[in-house]
């Protein structure tokens, strides 16, 4: 009782400064036995790369991403880890199918590209048309009567994530309202070797549905040139994507059940589906694995909580959202004893810290926690974190946060057939799962549980 009254007084001074000199001595020790156990080995990258290599990307509806989940369920039993289970959740099936982009005039030349997630398919034969070459949208306004019978390519220079996808989400129904056959986007990207980007779109029931795909950055930008040289572009477009019945799939995870207060949870994890294209290992298997293989090792070094940490491999992330809406929907009456909720989608990069959303009064609490990482540079905290699959959780007042990372080269490689377990560094996924871990586990074993309130708007990393 007088430790609990201690910490309490200590979390609840007005000076974060002040508390976290008594939060970091009494956790000190138990944080860095999880430093050291984590940076002792690449096992982490380890586990990933035999997920990503075994299984390869993992699209919703995909048996690639069934036998995936598979194998998660089978090695967090071997792990050791408790109520080891899938959820189910119903989710979308796009597929691909075959499909091309051939320049044909002002001279032939194949053009390396990728439907965009839930387009629909070209005619049998393809789309064989003009091309319009506009900057933005209202550079569409203003050339719409000459769209008409075309194919609209939007070269748009990366400028943030956020208003740069615009064109991948809704370029097809703007389009296709000025009479367009197919529209193409620049991939979105700040980096190109010519590797095109995919992604997912969106059609209105109002408006014909026509297809659309990216193109790289190079090959926009060439033809962009050509239509401001005056020469007539004439591209060739075949897509075979269809969409079939919704399938059934689950939400992953395992747990280290809690000592004292086993029904209050913190929750962490990524989500297990990826885009048809790579690996899928930067987005997200690193994410999910980082915080599977944070609980593993507060197992195995004997430590456990007062609550409840599970670790979850949410599913339709990338086009649906399915497996974050099914999870809240699973645990409605159990919100009110989610204590935080964490999710890694922004690669499993050098960690800097964590962006935490939440209440003033769990913000300071997070931010002493967070001191324990100093050692390897991750103590800060920012403000306005959370995620896609954590996002339906939080709009019910359950605190939320991501991993800060150096996310330079994120959206290098993100959505592309580049998304391979090299891209990443087995230090930099060590220190991110040792950071979940300790958090987690600090969290996990307060006297008091984070007060709940957010305020937040969701961030969605489709």
């Amino acid at each position: 009782m007088m430790r609990t009254a201690v910490l309490l007084s200590c979390l609840a001074v007005a000076s974060p400064l002040a508390a976290q000199g008594p939060v970091t001595a009494h956790y000190r020790a138990v944080a860095d036995r999880i430093i050291g156990a984590a940076l002792a080995d690449s096992a982490a990258y380890a586990r990933l790369g035999v997920l990503v290599d075994t299984f390869g990307n993992r699209l919703s509806g995909s048996d690639n991403l069934e036998h995936a989940i598979d194998w998660i369920i089978a090695e967090m039993g071997k792990d050791g880890l408790a109520n080891v289970r899938g959820e189910p959740a119903m989710v979308p099936v796009w597929v691909r199918g075959a499909e091309s982009a051939e320049l044909v005039a002002p001279r032939p030349m194949p053009l390396p590209m990728l439907g965009l997630g839930g387009s629909v398919a070209t005619p049998p034969d393809g789309i064989t048309a003009e091309v319009l070459v506009v900057s933005s949208f209202a550079d569409l306004e203003a050339h719409g009567d000459e769209a008409r019978g075309k194919i609209v390519l939007f070269d748009v220079p990366f400028t943030n994530y956020g208003e740069t996808v615009q064109y991948r989400v809704n370029g097809a129904v703007a389009a296709a309202r000025h009479g367009a056959v197919a529209s193409l986007i620049r991939s979105v990207t700040p980096n190109s070797q010519r590797t095109p980007h995919t992604g997912v779109m969106l059609y209105v029931d109002s408006v014909t549905k026509i297809p659309h795909a990216a193109l790289t950055v190079e090959d926009a930008m060439m033809l962009h040139r050509m239509q401001d040289r005056g020469e007539r572009i004439v591209v060739r477009l075949r897509m075979s994507a269809r969409t079939l019945p919704d399938r059934e799939s689950r939400n992953v995870m395992g747990e280290l059940v809690g000592s004292e207060r086993p029904d209050e949870v913190v929750v962490m994890g990524g989500h297990i589906d990826s885009w048809d294209v790579g690996q899928g290992a930067m987005d997200d298997g690193g994410g999910v694995v980082a915080a599977w293989e944070a609980v593993r090792l507060i197992k195995a070094l004997g430590l456990t909580p007062k609550r409840t940490i599970r670790a979850v491999g949410w599913v339709n992330e990338e086009n649906g959202l399915r497996g974050g809406n099914a999870y809240r929907d699973a645990h409605a009456t159990e919100l009110d004893k989610h204590i935080l909720a964490i999710e890694s989608d922004e690669g499993v990069f050098r960690p800097f810290g964590f962006s935490f959303t939440g209440t003033d009064s769990a913000y300071n609490v997070i931010r002493n926690v967070a001191a324990l990482l100093a050692g390897f540079d991750a103590d800060s905290v920012g403000r306005g974190g959370g995620g896609a699959d954590i996002g339906p959780i939080m709009e019910g007042g359950v605190p939320g946060m991501s991993p800060l990372v150096d996310g330079t080269k994120y959206f290098w490689y993100h959505h592309t057939p580049a998304d391979n377990v090299d891209k990443l560094d087995p230090v930099d996924v060590a220190k991110v799962t040792a950071a979940m871990a300790i958090m987690a586990y600090v969290i996990a074993d307060l006297p008091e549980p984070l007060p709940h309130g957010t305020g937040a708007t969701n961030r969605d990393g489709s």
